[in-house]
Order: C-alpha cells, then structure tokens, then sequence
C-alpha cells in the first residue's frame, strides 16, 4: 500500500503575501499535493476572536477529508490554538497530550504550552503530529513526549521542530525512526517560504515503512513550505 503524507506548518492560514486569512490558498496547496494525510502546526480552533475558527474543520470540509484538532493553549483563556490532522482515511482514535512545561525557565526567550496530537488512521497507521518550543529546555521535554510516544511500527512522526538538523536531540529519534530527508533531491529548507535557508520541518517514519520519495514543496502559502512524502508498505 501507497500513501502520501505532507507536514505543514499552516500559519493559522494566514496567506504570507496578502497577510490575510486564506482557506482557499491552503485547501488548494493541500489539494495539489496529493497528500492523503496532513499534519499541520499552528491552527487555530473555535473561539471568541474574529478569526478563531476551527480551521482544520473548515479545511477537511473543502477537502473531503477527516480532521482532528489538538488544543495546545487557549490565548486569553478562550481562543484555542494547536496541531491537527486532516486524513482522507477515516480517525478511529485520536488524543492530545500535552509536553509538560519547564518548572523554572532557563533561557529569556518566549514560552508556550505545546503538544503531540497522536491518532491512529484506517490503514492502519499511527500518525503523530508535533510543534516543538523555541528554548532548549521546552525541547528535551517535548523529545521526551515524542520519544515515549511514537511507535517501532506502521508510525509517522512529523512536524515543526524548531531545530536545524543538526541538533543532538533529534540523534535519538533518528536512532528509532527514518528521516525522510535523506531521499529529498534538492534543497532541504522549509523556512522562511519564500527564501527558505534553514530546515525545521521534519517528516520521521517507522522502519518498518519505506520512504518512496521525499520533497519541499515549492509552495509560498504560509512562512513554512510543505514536506511531502510518499510511504509504502
């Protein structure tokens, strides 16, 4: 079996040239691609703000796909905001678990309450879905999250990781996982989109799965390019 999967930081859909809202740009990227399974960072859900829709519902429904949404924070207390999934297979399960927060901050950087969205797709395939913190110390918790989360079988990690690939702590996930961009021919960054010179977009498979091809996709929607694989097994 074949299946295509994109990891995409969407920007809470806000086009990168107009500055607007745009579901239609992003349903289209979406559509272009292929992808059969979306991972996609920084959406917004149903709030009390003017553009706190939940956007991953409106997404799917322009799609035809399923969607999951997984709450990370909710800004002011009522405006959520997090990852999610969109499958053109069904979600039989679906959980949000939350990276837990440093105890003291190190680093004078910002802070933010992130997650790992973990679902299982009809196939079937564990899908896991993460944007990681910006300081060093909120990404060892979230590659402790990671690390007790994934799966040795039939699993996809992907997402905005914050990090170059050089990073120590992405040798651990390495070290049970496949990184895709090994087979992407040609330039690996994803951002900023419109002239990417660093890569923080990961897409990780299980080994026993088979990368078939990997790329950026060439897309200036959001200030992340989309990564797209091709998977079998």
């Amino acid at each position: 079996m074949q299946i295509s999967v994109m990891s995409f930081n969407i920007q809470h859909c806000l086009n990168y040239r107009t500055r607007q809202i745009d579901f239609d740009l992003f349903a289209q990227v979406i559509r272009q691609s292929g992808a059969d399974i979306v991972g996609l960072n920084e959406v917004n859900g149903r709030g009390a703000g003017a553009d706190y829709l939940p956007q991953a519902e409106i997404l799917a429904e322009r799609l035809g796909f399923h969607a999951y949404f997984a709450q990370a924070i909710a800004f002011d207390g009522v405006n959520p905001y997090g990852n999610a999934l969109l499958s053109r297979y069904s979600i039989e399960t679906a959980q949000t678990i939350l990276i837990p927060d440093p105890e003291t901050r190190g680093y004078a950087g910002y802070y933010e309450t992130r997650c790992l969205l973990k679902a299982v797709v009809r196939t079937p395939l564990t899908v896991c879905v993460t944007h990681f913190g910006l300081n060093p110390d909120e990404q060892v918790l979230a590659q402790e999250t990671v690390l007790a989360q994934i799966e040795d079988q039939r699993c996809v990690l992907m997402g905005d990781f914050n990090m170059t690939p050089d990073a120590e702590l992405l040798q651990s996930i390495r070290a049970r996982m496949t990184d895709t961009a090994a087979l992407i021919q040609g330039p690996t960054a994803t951002f900023p989109s419109d002239r990417p010179d660093r890569k923080l977009d990961y897409l990780f498979l299980s080994r026993d799965l088979t990368v078939q091809s990997a790329e950026i996709l060439p897309a200036i929607a959001s200030d992340h390019r989309p990564y797209f694989t091709v998977l079998s097994f």
